[in-house]
């Protein structure tokens, strides 16, 4: 199975967690992802009355000098962390 494969894999893994991941780890994932899909940030920063979105265009600003490739590695490590810690609990 490829990068990608595995990618799309975890993705659609991540959306069936028995609990909610913190709002630290759901802003990790959404830069990774965006990063991996998407590549760097185009836009310009969401005013501060926006904050969610400003939030995660944070996210994804904080990892731009990833590499596609390089983000959907940590991305495909951080659901297998999330899961390891939703099944111990």
């Amino acid at each position: 199975m490829g990068l990608k494969e595995e990618f799309e894999e975890h993705a659609e893994k991540v959306k069936t967690l028995t609990t909610k991941p913190s709002d630290e780890d759901l802003l990790i994932l959404y830069g990774l992802f965006k990063q991996a899909t998407v590549g760097p940030v185009t836009t310009s920063r969401p005013g501060m009355f926006s904050m969610k979105e400003r939030a995660k265009w944070d996210a994804w600003k904080a990892v731009e000098a990833k590499s596609a490739d390089e983000a959907m590695s940590d991305y495909i490590t951080k659901v297998k962390q999330l899961m390891e810690a939703a099944a111990s609990t």
